[in-house]
């Protein structure tokens, strides 16, 4: 057995979530399956009510899925038995570390991997603005840059200036 004490995170709530989820899922199918008898059942009435146990099930595959990786994290897996690299795993007499327990039992040997990192030239390169020297776009900027100059050198006839800006107090 490990000295390393076995850390387990309670949450009722997530818990009590998969359950109603499950039920609730497991409940319409059954309701599905109730209306596919009925005399006006069609073949989409049962179609959901082999769909709606799959969904429970991926309820819970979820629930079990998110412990899983939530114990990976913190270096250690549901039985104990440290996961975290150069740490010492039992010996099983098969010549295997079993590292993995429970559902995921099957994955004997793979330590649990750290982050990984995305290789460089994996993803696509971002695309980069073209620097565009187009002389009637430059021509007309400076147009509208003298226009803008003129506008606030001769100010307004019409009233106090307004101040364009807004104030965020």
């Amino acid at each position: 057995m490990s000295a390393t004490p076995r850390r387990t995170v309670h949450r009722p709530a997530l818990v009590l979530l998969v359950v109603v989820l499950a039920l609730a899922a497991l409940a319409l199918g059954w309701w599905q399956w109730e209306r596919f008898s009925s005399a006006s059942g069609t073949a989409q009435n049962l179609g959901y009510a082999l769909q709606w146990p799959l969904f429970a099930g991926f309820a819970l595959f979820a629930y079990f899925r998110f412990v899983r990786l939530e114990t990976e994290t913190t270096g250690t897996e549901p039985s104990g038995v440290s996961t975290e690299p150069g740490a010492d795993t039992p010996d099983t007499g098969s010549g295997l570390s079993n590292t993995r327990t429970g559902l995921f039992a099957g994955r004997r040997g793979a330590p649990a991997a750290g982050p990984r990192e995305i290789p460089a030239g994996f993803l696509p390169e971002r695309p980069r603005a073209a620097r565009d020297d187009d002389p009637v776009l430059a021509e007309y900027n400076s147009y509208l840059a003298r226009l803008n100059a003129a506008d606030g050198a001769a100010g307004s006839t019409a009233g106090p200036a307004r101040d364009t800006e807004r104030s965020a107090g």
